[in-house]
């Protein structure tokens, strides 16, 4: 195999939602964070930069560069950091990939989709207005319905229980395997591998 010219080399951005500060920390709404957090800790890195109103940490996989955000912002605001991050590296939308949680999936059941909407998601609202198209890939974690008549948004606001946290540890180490094949084989590629795995659970 002939190495990457300069041209072919990419540059990925992957970015976890979530809401900054330790009072957020284990939320459900925070399971992006918890997917970044837990794949730069497998790559051996760490988030030790700031810029665009976000957390940032990079590194190279084969000729590619990655890059790992966690925007600061809180949820509903999260598109003017990530607008920011995609127009300084110059990137094409198909190289953006979004982690986030999602109500409409059953717990820690993962879909990988190549664009789509905001489905109810603040934070998903955010990055399709500030960056203007719904056209970028996406991967969602679920987290469920709330039980009875909570609000939801009482409910993406509370920690994951004691029982929950054994199926979510698990989706998380999946959804870094779902990350690895975006970034090696492509979005088609990573959706039939991530969405199957999903489907097996």
């Amino acid at each position: 195999m002939t190495s990457q010219t300069a041209s072919e080399r990419r540059t990925f951005l992957i970015v976890g939602l979530g809401n900054p500060g330790r009072s957020y920390r284990a939320n459900r709404h925070n399971a992006g964070y918890h997917v970044l957090d837990q794949l730069a800790s497998a790559w051996g890195i760490s988030f030790r930069r700031r810029q665009s109103e976000s957390l940032l940490t990079d590194v190279h996989r084969g000729a590619d560069r990655v890059v790992l955000a966690k925007p600061q912002t809180f949820m509903n605001r999260s598109g003017r950091a990530v607008a920011g991050l995609v127009r300084y590296y110059k990137l094409p939308l198909e190289n953006l990939l979004v982690v986030y949680d999602d109500l409409d999936l059953p717990l820690a059941e993962l879909r990988m989709r190549p664009e789509g909407g905001a489905g109810g998601h603040n934070g998903m609202r955010s990055l399709i207005d500030q960056l203007g198209s719904g056209g970028f890939p996406r991967l969602r974690i679920g987290i469920d319905r709330p039980p009875g008549r909570m609000d939801p948004a009482d409910y993406v606001l509370q920690d994951f229980s004691e029982a929950e946290r054994e199926a979510v540890e698990l989706a998380i180490r999946r959804a870094i395997g779902c990350i690895e094949h975006f970034i090696r084989e492509g979005i088609q590629a990573a959706m039939t591998w991530c969405n199957t795995e999903a489907e097996q659970t």
